[in-house]
């Protein structure tokens, strides 16, 4: 009965978390799909189009916090014109991809 009772909370517990856990990133494909995102995050002191929009530093920022960023945008829950397009061309799997490559470099 113990037994029983301790493998139907794991199977619990297992399923809650699997809603929130994302994909695996692969780092390698992450690192090719950032070329579009050096123009205004990687350029020291940059001013984009939006001037009351800071721009910020992505690099080694947390990758659940990039993976959750990402997704807000290309949902439209996050208001930033230029990133709303990024994120609507990017698939889940490119978020997470992008963001295990950015979480993976040293913050600058």
């Amino acid at each position: 009965m113990t037994r029983s009772l301790l493998l139907a909370s794991l199977l619990a517990g297992s399923a809650l978390t699997m809603g929130t856990a994302h994909a695996a990133g692969d780092k390698e494909h992450g690192r090719i799909l950032v070329y579009t995102c050096a123009g205004c995050h990687g350029v020291t002191g940059y001013k984009n189009a939006y001037p009351s929009y800071h721009v910020p530093r992505i690099a080694g920022q947390n990758e659940d916090y990039l993976v959750n960023a990402l997704k807000e945008y290309r949902s439209g829950n996050r208001a930033h014109p230029t990133m709303r397009a990024q994120g609507e061309s990017l698939s889940d799997q490119d978020i997470a991809d992008i963001a295990a490559y950015l979480s993976s470099l040293a913050k600058q």
